[in-house]
């Protein structure tokens, strides 16, 4: 069993890596800035490494392409929030509760 969930990982794509740049964003400490940006409305579209807080309202960027089941933190709000595939198909972030 140990030697299946190995090799699915082996066989699994690597994620898509992207450079991040300061986006202006300064509610946060400037070593985090490029972490962050301002949702731009519900005509905003986000790229596979970002996702929306559902408390504030801010976009938070990762360099890695974001998955079901990944953890994030926004750092404007203090929220810990998981990555999940939403009932339109695109990336959500929920609350973790607890």
């Amino acid at each position: 069993m140990k030697d299946l969930a190995l090799k699915n990982d082996e066989t699994a794509a690597p994620r898509a890596r992207f450079e991040l740049d300061d986006r202006g964003f300064d509610e946060v400490p400037k070593k985090y800035r490029k972490f962050y940006r301002r949702w731009d409305g519900p005509d905003d579209t986000l790229a596979p490494n970002e996702v929306l807080c559902p408390v504030c309202k801010i976009v938070i960027r990762s360099h890695r392409e974001l998955l079901p089941g990944d953890r994030v933190y926004c750092m404007a709000c203090m929220s810990r929030l998981t990555v999940v595939r939403g009932k339109a198909g695109r990336l959500e972030a929920v609350l973790e509760l607890g």
